[in-house]
């Protein structure tokens, strides 16, 4: 890759297997949106960016950063270090299925977001729609978070920290309207307060092990296998975890005949079939699911 600086901005050449359609709306990120213009305009790691992509050549523009915003922040975020070019072809090769998967959503990488704001993120998303997972997230942020830049006249803000939203109360957050789930974040706020931001920080580190890692953040309140999966898998590294939800069992259904009752038989499948790139198939699928209209 090439990357230099530009009015604002950082461009980088020689971006391949890169799609921001398939990156954003494959379910594991709600703090993006789409622009009418083009590209999309977001917040991660407490930075805004409008984030464009060249497909023809390759290149990818982030405005509202510089090369060292990119190197310290948006390298790692958006998987960029990571060859999908091997990862894509060593699915195929092992599943004939998974192919037709991969080449619909060619273009999806794991990124490397925030722990914090995945575990806030993936506990509202439990039982909701992404339109109102989004608007969910984005009202906590406005309540209780801190500001992070403006865009297009509008304010946007960072989400709150868990010390902060431990001391909140169900008055505090009602205009959120997160219902029962709000209960299930200002006890996780408090767990994570009391052992220290680290403590959920050191989960990406490598001597903790993927199956360490999800019986740990089960440990949550609110947080399930499925959450706990989605978790591990979209900030901490876990490219073998492999969330399961409706769309993945109406997936697994049509494409390899499980039931989709039948949670652990898929589960074992994606560890056998998929191995250490579970996750990753994982959103392939999902993407494949939820956005291939003859698929459904």
């Amino acid at each position: 890759m090439i990357v230099r600086e530009e009015a604002g901005a950082v461009k980088v050449e020689g971006v391949r297997d890169f799609d921001l359609d398939h990156i954003f709306d494959c379910g594991q990120c709600f703090r993006w949106e789409k622009r009418a213009a083009g590209g999309y305009f977001g917040v991660a790691c407490g930075k805004t960016a409008l984030i464009e992509y060249d497909a023809d050549e390759e290149t990818l523009k982030i405005s509202g950063a510089n090369e060292e915003d990119f190197h310290n922040i948006w390298r790692g975020y958006l998987d960029l270090n990571r060859d999908y070019g091997l990862i894509k072809k060593e699915l195929a090769a092992a599943d004939d299925v998974i192919a037709g998967a991969i080449e619909y959503g060619s273009g999806i990488r794991i990124l490397n977001q925030e722990k914090w704001e995945t575990l806030v993120s993936f506990i509202i998303s439990q039982n909701n729609n992404i339109p109102r997972i989004k608007k969910c997230i984005n009202s906590l942020a406005q309540t209780l978070g801190e500001e992070a830049g403006e865009y297009e006249g509008r304010k946007i803000y960072n989400l709150p920290s868990p010390y902060v939203l431990a001391e909140a109360t169900l008055d505090d957050l009602a205009v959120c309207r997160l219902g029962y789930r709000v209960k299930y974040l200002i006890e996780t706020a408090g767990q994570v307060a009391e052992e220290g931001i680290e403590s959920l920080e050191a989960m990406g580190e490598p001597d903790m092990s993927s199956d360490e890692v999800f019986e740990k953040l089960k440990g949550y309140c609110g947080v399930g296998p499925k959450v706990a999966n989605c978790i591990a898998l979209f900030s901490m590294g876990r490219v073998d975890r492999f969330p399961v939800d409706v769309w993945v069992k109406k997936v697994m259904n049509k494409l390899y005949g499980i039931d989709e009752s039948d949670v652990k038989t898929m589960t074992s499948f994606a560890a056998e079939t998929f191995g250490r790139y579970g996750g990753i198939a994982q959103q392939y699928l999902f993407y494949y699911i939820t956005h291939n209209k003859e698929l459904r």
